[in-house]
């Protein structure tokens, strides 16, 4: 019997990208569940790194239960959050201490008090968060806003990211002191196309999720159904496997699940997904080189216009079409660029490429009049 993780509240949530269920089927799998265990009865920071959709949150309450802390396992997407807020929502607030703040009220770290705080997409948070941050690891003290009293906080940390934390510290958009103080114990969850004995599993998983809230009786896959969800990519991960199964339910007849109502689509190109920063760097050193050689040439042709401002039109171009590229898409443009969302809405800020209200993104000027190729493909 395979090791079966679910949130506790799944029936109540609304759907989101996040894998509301975990099996541990596949030998890559069963491995990293032995791993969560070693890791789990300690107090060190863990690191949780995969594609939206795997399951991160799931492993990450995982360790907390196996952890033995008898406090609450508070979740918090860092992206969801402006930056200006940020800040009360982490460490909390006293009354009076910013326009709207009539109470007093607790910040994360107070909320997960012996207990394990879970930051998800950890990329995303702002650079002045990040030193905050890494002060609260060091010292274990939380001031809240509007107040200058210390709180002591026991509270074990795990976060989660789907971008290469690694090449985000390269490319100046997070701390590289930060990294080291988070990346002591990493769990790295595959793709769900790496762990191929976890798809049936998931699937039959699901089926008995959905054939009770449909009403229907027994349910199994037929072979051909099979063969097709073991040969899908699953660029969505188990989400797309909850959605595919689900609709399967509703639009099935009978006691089999046939192919034909799997539903199963290809996906957006490698390129445009949120995950595409996770390639290797092997992968990248590999890849063929005639597009950057193309990309060079271009750039060597914008060097003799004679632009004062160069490298901030090359970065603009850069922005605009991988911008363009992903459909004006802000989380797929940051993950494609290998940045944060909000390092990327500050660029596009700063470029005039959001658009305002009531007014249109102003077009966006080729830097030389021969084509520049896509420079989507840049890391």
């Amino acid at each position: 019997m395979s090791k079966v993780l679910t949130l506790h509240d799944a029936d109540v949530r609304a759907p989101t990208v996040r894998a509301k269920a975990l099996v541990f089927e596949d030998p890559a799998s069963r491995e990293l569940l032995d791993r969560a265990a070693c890791i789990a009865g300690s107090d060190a920071t863990v690191l949780i790194i995969g594609e939206t959709g795997t399951g991160k949150e799931l492993l990450a309450r995982h360790v907390h239960e196996r952890s033995g802390r008898t406090g609450p396992f508070v979740a918090v997407n860092c992206g969801a959050f402006s930056e200006m807020l940020v800040e009360a929502e982490f460490f909390g607030h006293e009354a009076g201490a910013f326009t709207g703040a009539q109470q007093s009220r607790m910040g994360w770290f107070e909320a997960a008090q012996r207990g394990t705080l879970f930051l998800d997409e950890i990329g995303d948070l702002p650079m002045p968060m990040q030193v905050k941050l890494l002060r609260v690891l060091q010292e274990r003290q939380v001031v809240r806003l509007g107040a200058r009293k210390t709180i002591d906080v026991d509270v074990r940390l795990i976060a989660a990211t789907n971008i290469d934390l690694e090449r985000a510290v390269e490319a100046g958009h997070f701390r590289r002191d930060l990294y080291y103080r988070l990346n002591i114990a990493t769990l790295t969850l595959p793709r769900l196309a790496e762990r191929p004995g976890d798809i049936i599993a998931l699937a039959e998983h699901f089926i008995g999720v959905y054939r009770k809230r449909l009403g229907l009786g027994e349910v199994s896959l037929s072979e051909a159904a099979r063969s097709a969800l073991l040969a899908h990519p699953w660029p969505g991960n188990i989400r797309e496997l909850e959605n595919v199964i689900h609709y399967a339910l509703i639009v099935g007849a009978g006691a089999e699940v046939a192919v034909d109502a799997l539903n199963l689509r290809a996906g957006p190109p490698p390129s445009t997904t949120a995950t595409a920063p996770l390639r290797s760097r092997d992968q990248a050193e590999n890849a063929p080189a005639e597009p950057f050689e193309l990309l060079r040439r271009a750039i060597a042709q914008v060097m003799d216009s004679g632009d004062p401002d160069l490298f901030s039109s090359i970065e603009r171009e850069t922005v605009s079409v991988a911008f363009d590229h992903c459909h004006r898409n802000q989380v797929h443009t940051a993950a494609l660029l290998g940045i944060s969302r909000n390092v990327l809405r500050a660029q596009l800020k700063r470029f005039g490429l959001l658009q305002p209200r009531g007014r249109p993104v102003p077009a966006r000027v080729p830097a030389t009049d021969e084509h520049v190729p896509s420079t989507c493909q840049m890391r």
